[in-house]
């Protein structure tokens, strides 16, 4: 088959199936991308194209502010275009495209390849209420913060309407789509490496130092893209400084960067890991900023935790969580949506209100005083995303999907 990917962040939520898939002598692969992840190494994918499309730079003037989401969308989709038309004048015709559809990328696929089956990547759908935007808010948004949230939808209801079949990770994030469009779209999570991600009791963590970190230890680990407010991270610190009175021993292990994914940046121009760092009382001796790191040293990290925390609010589930979660980590979450459909609460992990410091602390100190008995808390959350959020099964559906849609049978 020959088969185009596009994700504006190569490889995304594709990594594993264009793994797969490129790897194969009976596929041509092909990705479209506009950057790169900061994990990506092209000998990871030998037998993958990529091409990257260059939008216009900078927006047009004069247009009304919530239209500028929809503006970058449209420039997105076009240089896209332009790209999949060079493939088509070269003789290159897809027998499936793959996208993801939150930054307009997808949007006129099908008038390039009117016939070729594409399924969309839908991760998130935008809304004003029972999500993220109004999350904790004491006050009401206001209307003008309503409209702009709405408009952040237009490409992906176009590309919900054009796609032939949709994806989303979760049931959750399924659910946030309108529910007269949301049939096409079926829950199909990208995959853990289980084998990959799982305990390892020889494992050990190097501090930049020098010093050896070994499972046994008071490791509190913490793991986000970027240390950031809608990840939990000024809890999550409130947490450790409550914690670090209450015992000496107890280090907190935290990587990520200093940017914003999701979260407004501050207006100081500082980063909220400066921020929080100066407010509160910290001993720095034991808290470790570890920042990105390569793949296989955050899989040490997780194999070396003693207790794993993960706060989010209800917005996009991370990988990371599953990740520990496969590592056997006993996760300590917040009692948020997208949380709640994977953990629950003393079956596979612990669930404490996101924005109380004080329970996070608790619930940590727990698991630190019970290791023993707690500890099957994180052999049942590995079992739990063996089960459910495998790679094996992730590539059993992607299959399955696949043949539907082409009549093609596939091997992953």
């Amino acid at each position: 088959m020959n088969i185009v990917f596009i994700h504006k962040i190569f490889p995304g939520q594709f990594k594993h199936l264009i793994k797969k898939l490129s790897a194969s002598r009976g596929h041509r692969v092909i990705a479209l991308c506009q950057e790169f992840a900061p994990e990506f190494h092209a000998r990871s994918y030998p037998g993958c194209e990529v091409r990257v499309y260059r939008p216009p730079h900078g927006l047009a003037g004069g247009i009304h502010p919530h239209a500028e989401r929809w503006e970058s969308d449209v420039n997105n989709g076009q240089a896209v275009a332009n790209l999949l038309q060079a493939l088509r004048a070269e003789g290159f015709c897809p027998d499936l495209i793959l996208a993801h559809t939150g930054w307009g990328e997808a949007l006129y696929c099908k008038d390039v390849f009117p016939d070729t089956p594409l399924i969309g990547y839908f991760e998130f759908y935008y809304q004003a209420r029972g999500a993220d935007a109004d999350f904790g808010q004491d006050q009401q948004l206001s209307l003008d913060d309503c409209c702009r949230i709405r408009g952040l939808n237009a490409a992906q209801l176009l590309n919900l309407v054009s796609c032939d079949a949709g994806v989303s990770p979760t049931d959750w994030q399924r659910g946030l789509y309108p529910a007269e469009l949301r049939g096409k779209i079926h829950t199909v999570h990208e995959g853990v490496d289980v084998r990959e991600f799982a305990p390892d009791r020889s494992a050990c963590f190097t501090l930049p130092g020098g010093e050896k970190l070994d499972p046994g230890d008071e490791l509190i680990t913490y793991v986000s893209r970027n240390m950031e407010p809608y990840r939990g991270f000024p809890q999550f610190m409130e947490a450790v400084e409550i914690l670090q009175r209450r015992r000496p021993h107890a280090r907190a292990l935290i990587a990520g960067g200093d940017g914003v994914s999701y979260s407004q940046p501050l207006r100081s121009g500082r980063s909220y890991r400066e921020k929080v760092c100066d407010e509160l009382n910290l001993d720095m001796t034991r808290v470790h900023f570890l920042g990105w790191l390569p793949y296989a040293a955050y899989r040490n990290v997780l194999q070396v935790s003693a207790v794993h925390v993960y706060l989010t609010t209800p917005f996009v589930l991370s990988w990371s969580m599953l990740e520990a979660m496969a590592s056997g980590c006993v996760v300590v979450a917040s009692n948020t949506a997208p949380v709640r459909e994977v953990i629950r609460h003393g079956h596979n992990g612990l669930l404490c209100d996101f924005f109380s410091p004080a329970q996070i602390a608790d619930a940590i100190e727990a698991v630190l005083d019970h290791p023993i008995r707690l500890k099957s808390l994180g052999e049942q959350a590995r079992r739990d995303v063996m089960e459910a959020f495998s790679l094996q099964n992730a590539s059993l559906r992607y299959a399955q999907l696949i043949e539907n849609l082409t009549g093609n049978r596939i091997d992953l």
